[in-house]
């Protein structure tokens, strides 16, 4: 039954996506207003299809630039996060190279950072900022990889060069920064559990197809998340204080998620 899922999920997707992409791509290239909003409702539609549920506390500041930090799980993260708001993601230059995975990616309006390059770092920071300040929601995963699901990698500091450059001119109050935790908690209805929740992650050296294949046949799956309240950016001096705070917020979010505890 599970490969039968995975076959049926798959091919509804497929059949599902692969007329959408020249409309996303026509709504980019003429820049309608509508090359933001209309992935949202595309990734909706996938969490359908895949049988995701989305349980969200808190919302994405829609009328300012946002920076959106978050933690990283799975490559489902993507459609998740996309369908809670309209978003573009900073994305490791790595993704540019991924057969299909590409184009959904581009399609989207992800900016590629080559993290190994601290001139490109420098360009690409002024590339997300200028975003931001047209009104952008922008995802940007601190971990600079992914975990199993169970607990959060200590952000790297030195990503938020791509995001807090040094000397970075002030962006008043139309740019904020707000925290994301995200985590899978049930599967079918039922908890998923400590042993549970890696079944999910996409981490380490794991191959993205068969994994997918794998996720695709378990079935429905509870993605809960957490936002945090929008902060400036101008209110964090540096990167390495803008990394505290929002690795602090996503660990203990994440913690209480996990344990099913409310909001403070």
């Amino acid at each position: 039954m599970k490969r039968v899922r995975a076959f049926l999920v798959l091919a509804t997707f497929f059949a599902f996506t692969l007329p959408l992409m020249p409309l996303q791509y026509l709504l980019v290239r003429t820049g309608s207003r509508f090359a933001r909003s209309f992935p949202h409702w595309y990734h909706r539609q996938v969490c359908r299809i895949i049988g995701i549920r989305l349980n969200v506390d808190g919302e994405v500041a829609e009328s300012q630039g946002v920076l959106i930090v978050s933690n990283h799980v799975s490559w489902l993260d993507i459609t998740v996060l996309s369908a809670v708001a309209p978003v573009s993601f900073v994305a490791k230059q790595e993704v540019s190279t991924w057969p299909f995975v590409k184009w959904l990616a581009k399609l989207q309006r992800s900016v590629f950072v080559d993290r190994e390059r601290r001139t490109e770092v420098g360009t690409k920071a002024n590339e997300i900022l200028e975003r931001l300040e047209a009104g952008d929601h922008v995802v940007f995963f601190a971990e600079g990889t992914s975990s199993d699901g169970n607990s959060v990698v200590p952000f790297r500091s030195a990503l938020f060069a791509a995001v807090k450059p040094p000397g970075g001119a002030p962006m008043g109050s139309k740019v904020s920064v707000q925290t994301l935790a995200l985590t899978y908690t049930k599967l079918h209805g039922l908890p998923l559990g400590r042993r549970g929740r890696p079944q999910v992650a996409w981490y380490g050296d794991m191959d993205m197809a068969s994994h997918a294949w794998k996720l695709l046949g378990l079935g429905p799956l509870d993605a809960d998340i957490r936002i945090g309240p929008p902060v400036p950016l101008d209110d964090f001096p540096d990167r390495k204080a803008l990394a505290r705070y929002t690795e602090t917020k996503v660990r203990n979010d994440v913690v209480e998620l996990l344990r099913a505890r409310p909001s403070r």
